[in-house]
């Protein structure tokens, strides 16, 4: 391997990580906190994002499942062919996109809307239409792109799933979600067994 191209993952590593310790100096504590409690309130929740910003965003609704949230991603073109008939009052829809101007995504927040679900967007873009729209938007800030070229979502896929990840340990912690239930959900692979093994010693240490 050539130095530069050494150099350049390394350089990656680097921006990546500033771009997600940067959240700590602009994250807004009161949105922050009107976004998790509408996320822990919301009987059912809906996360949606093209592309990269999708995989976030699905990524964060299976994280939802593991506490026991009732959360689903849905596939844009699934959305506007009724699935948001998935959606009630109530519920909480959440949204990616770098810009705020994904098309895919303008038709869901105005179905949401008009079904009473609060809508919540994670964008860079405050004047744009998804933000508008939004009952809470979580910005992002000043994000460079990690790859040589620029172009790549890297550095702008790291920010909201760092983000998302916040979001998730406030609401373990808001709701006392314990480690045990998790076991009851999650007895398949290495965190199954341990879960597993650790229930069982600590049951052998109480006889």
């Amino acid at each position: 391997m050539r130095e530069s191209a050494y150099e350049a993952a390394r350089n990656s590593i680097k921006k990546e990580a500033e771009t997600i310790f940067e959240l700590l100096d602009y994250l807004d504590r009161e949105t922050f906190e009107r976004a998790a409690e509408l996320i822990c309130a919301a009987p059912r929740i809906v996360t949606s994002g093209c592309g990269n910003s999708g995989i976030a965003a699905k990524k964060f609704a299976h994280c939802l499942c593991c506490i026991e949230k009732s959360a689903i991603f849905m596939p844009t073109g699934e959305a506007v062919h009724g699935g948001m008939g998935f959606l009630k009052t109530g519920d909480a829809l959440i949204l990616v996109s770098r810009g705020g101007k994904t098309a895919e995504l303008l038709p869901m927040a105005e179905i949401a809307r008009k079904k009473g679900a609060f809508v919540i967007t994670i964008t860079e873009n405050a004047a744009s239409p998804l933000a508008k729209g939004s009952d809470v938007v979580l910005l992002l800030k000043n994000i460079e792109e990690s790859d040589p070229t620029g172009l790549m979502a890297t550095s702008s896929f790291m920010a909201p799933a760092a983000l998302f990840d916040a979001i998730l340990s406030a609401l373990i912690v808001e709701t006392g979600y314990s480690g045990d239930r998790f076991g009851l959900i999650h007895p398949g692979g290495a965190v199954g067994e341990m879960l597993s093994t650790d229930k069982e010693k600590n049951h052998a240490e109480k006889l």
